[in-house]
């Protein structure tokens, strides 16, 4: 059994599960045993990438692993299979972001709507004040000596 500081040390267990089920038949049973089993193979896998990437950085004076860390350590350590495709990835999804924050720049603002009662009693008070202001400020004009 794995102690509680390990256990923090893991994915976790569902999430790994969850990922099996995908693969696996919809009538696939999957034990315990075989879930932490691949949990901790998972876990390890991660950890010697995410290491070889980190000592690069410490090398090179940097202290954030980034995208194309993992991609050049996947690649130092020899799984230049799973480098292709992450780099791949990485492209379309810097592409993904890149577009959506374009969007955020060219959206014109939005138009103020009234989404429920309470915007549309406040909004008819508004307007009622504004109409009382303007018939006072009428009164007063006609009310000042010329």
């Amino acid at each position: 059994m794995v102690d509680h500081n390990e256990q923090d040390r893991l994915l976790p267990i569902a999430n790994v599960g969850r990922i099996m089920k995908q693969i696996l038949p919809a009538r696939a049973k999957i034990s315990k045993e075989a879930k932490q089993t691949l949990q901790e193979c998972a876990t390890e896998f991660i950890s010697f990438v995410t290491g070889e990437a980190s000592d690069k950085c410490h090398k090179e004076n940097r202290k954030t692993v980034n995208g194309d860390d993992i991609c050049w350590a996947l690649s130092a350590l020899g799984f230049d299979n799973y480098a292709e495709a992450i780099v791949r990835y990485l492209h379309k999804y810097r592409e993904a972001e890149r577009e959506k924050a374009n969007q955020n720049k060219q959206a014109p603002p939005a138009a103020a709507t009234c989404s429920s009662s309470q915007d549309k009693d406040i909004e008819d008070q508004d307007q009622s004040s504004e109409d009382k202001n303007g018939a006072q400020q009428a009164t007063q004009q006609e009310e000042a000596p010329n």
